[in-house]
């Protein structure tokens, strides 16, 4: 079971780093944005904070975000390997792929490359990369499991 994990983890992990080269090749040079639907554009933003742009402009250094992180990633893995249930072994696996994205993103270019800026009515969500996705989607699952799953399994 938790090697569905592991794999969940890769494949978010190169459908990550495959969208942010399509994204540094087609949106810098030159500058551009591209809209995909009329509440989603594609824009290349240079994340220098932590999720969404949090602690950005530069306030916390990339090696130190980068061993944060990693820490996180480590301890996501092991929960992975030692978990029982699917739907913690779905949300660590997406986790773990979209934390260890980022991480890349730090190590080689010193920010994350984000690119996804979706908006509606004057209104913008802060734009994200498919590792911030997946991270999202496994605290999803993880809210799903609490809310859902516990309380049918403790009856």
């Amino acid at each position: 079971m938790r090697i569905w994990g592991f794999a969940l983890a890769a494949f978010v992990l190169v459908v990550d780093q495959a969208t942010k080269l399509w994204a540094l090749d087609t949106l810098q040079n030159p500058r551009q944005r591209i809209e995909v639907l009329p509440f989603w554009d594609m824009v290349l933003v240079w994340n220098r904070g932590v999720s969404f742009g949090l602690l950005g402009g530069g306030a916390v250094p990339p090696l130190v975000l980068v061993a944060l992180t990693g820490a996180i990633a480590i301890g996501v893995a092991v929960w992975l390997f030692r978990s029982q249930s699917w739907y913690t072994v779905i949300a660590a696996g997406f986790i773990l792929g979209g934390a260890i994205g980022n991480i890349i993103d730090r190590l080689v270019y010193g920010a994350v490359v984000d690119f996804i800026d979706w908006h509606a009515f004057g209104y913008h969500w802060p734009v994200f990369n498919v590792a911030d996705a997946g991270i999202t989607m496994g605290v999803l699952v993880l809210l799903a499991e609490a809310l859902l799953v516990s309380r049918t399994e403790t009856r």
